[in-house]
């Protein structure tokens, strides 16, 4: 079988395919992030707090969770051509109510709205690739599609207060911005996915009852899987949102820490590309053993003052940040036990779940930060989490096939 499972000549339809999955995964990466930039300017609007602003940046992944199986029914029925257009729609229709919000609650809603489209990205991504990839080409159009959302936070987290700020005049233009490139990342997906012959990839009669849900959380593998993905998703949406503030406190202005912030993202990229291609079945658990370790030092390094050791933390957190979540995923497609046909519903329910840390992340790191007035107990509770995801890897280890 080629890597390509669809008509002759395929090979380069799937690539031209990832590359739109890409840029749409790339648009809602920058949405996730643009609030992170410019929480100095919308807590002085709002008069809000700390906590206040930690609700607000977790309200898209409280959604997420009742969302996330839903979605993946969804695609499933649907197909990711149509679905991930909707998504973009949706996510857009998110920045817009953003611009609009006339208080923290009114915010809180509106951000909350991108929870509904951002599970059809990240469950239709999987399914999309495992459809048209196989084998080590899995691993590599895995890595390349992950790149989407980092270089997407990236550029949301480094040109924020210094370039898009400037242009648009209010943290409200900015959100128009985002609004009009989501929208048109979802034309161009449209536009790439009809060149590149995309399949349905959707399902006519599978039976998506709570009982076929608890067939699948039944399996001991799956379940310690939904584990490491909530200890992920709290590491990367607690840094994803307060690392440009916890570089503010360490004494960097505005602009230094947005780029500063960026840098994680920017390793991340990086890795998210060369590392999965290594993360085969007898090494993979091997290497999120290694980036969990990682995870756990980048932790302590990022409680010292500005200068290469921190540096040094923020690139070990890129590397982890941007890879672990991919590796995980490589071991969810791949778990004989689940049939492609039910990847839709078996990534709603990994990411319904994950989730969960996504929402906690941001709010613990808030309740933290107001409660001991720095991020030193907020950072201790990544390192604790990090030590949780090495005893599940092991686990995890022992409860997949060596072979997968």
């Amino acid at each position: 079988m080629s890597s390509v499972d669809i008509a002759p000549g395929s090979r380069r339809d799937a690539w031209l395919a990832l590359a739109g999955l890409w840029l749409v995964y790339g648009a809602f990466g920058a949405v996730a992030a643009s609030l992170a930039p410019l929480v100095p300017q919308i807590r002085a609007d709002f008069g809000a707090g700390n906590a206040a602003m930690g609700g607000v940046l977790g309200a898209w992944p409280l959604t997420y969770i009742v969302a996330a199986i839903p979605c993946g029914i969804f695609l499933d029925r649907l197909g990711v051509r149509i679905g991930l257009f909707v998504a973009t729609l949706v996510i857009a229709l998110s920045c817009l109510l953003r611009a609009m919000a006339g208080t923290t609650f009114e915010l809180f809603l509106a951000v909350a709205v991108l929870g509904i489209g951002a599970p059809i990205i990240s469950v239709g991504a999987p399914k999309l690739i495992a459809g048209l990839f196989d084998g080590p080409s899995r691993g590599v159009a895995m890595g390349v599609y992950i790149t989407g959302p980092a270089i997407g936070a990236v550029a949301a987290l480094s040109l924020t207060n210094s370039v898009l700020l400037p242009i648009a005049g209010s943290w409200q233009g900015v959100m128009l911005m985002h609004a009009g490139f989501t929208l048109g990342a979802g034309i161009v997906w449209l536009i790439l996915a009809a060149f590149a012959r995309v399949p349905r990839l959707h399902t006519q009669s599978q039976n998506y009852s709570v009982s076929a849900i608890a067939e699948m959380m039944a399996n001991r593998q799956v379940v310690i899987l939904l584990g490491v993905g909530v200890g992920v998703f709290f590491i990367n949406h607690a840094l994803n949102n307060w690392l440009p503030e916890l570089l503010r406190q360490a004494g960097m202005d505005s602009v230094k820490a947005g780029t500063w912030a960026s840098i994680p993202t920017a390793v991340g990229l990086v890795a998210s590309v060369l590392l999965p291609r290594f993360a085969t079945p007898e090494r993979r658990f091997a290497i999120l053993a290694a980036l969990f370790a990682g995870c756990l030092l980048a932790s302590l390094l990022l409680q010292l003052s500005p200068g290469p050791l921190l540096i040094l933390g923020l690139a070990m957190m890129g590397i982890a940040r941007g890879t672990m979540i991919t590796v995980a995923l490589l071991v969810l497609v791949e778990l004989p036990s689940i049939p492609k046909e039910r990847l839709g519903l078996a990534g709603g329910v990994f990411f319904a779940a994950a989730e969960i840390g996504g929402v906690l992340g941001p709010l613990v790191f808030g309740i933290l930060v107001d409660a001991t007035g720095g991020f030193m107990v907020a950072l201790v509770s990544v390192s604790a989490i990090s030590v949780m995801l090495l005893a599940m890897t092991a686990l995890l280890a022992r409860a997949v096939p060596a072979r997968i």
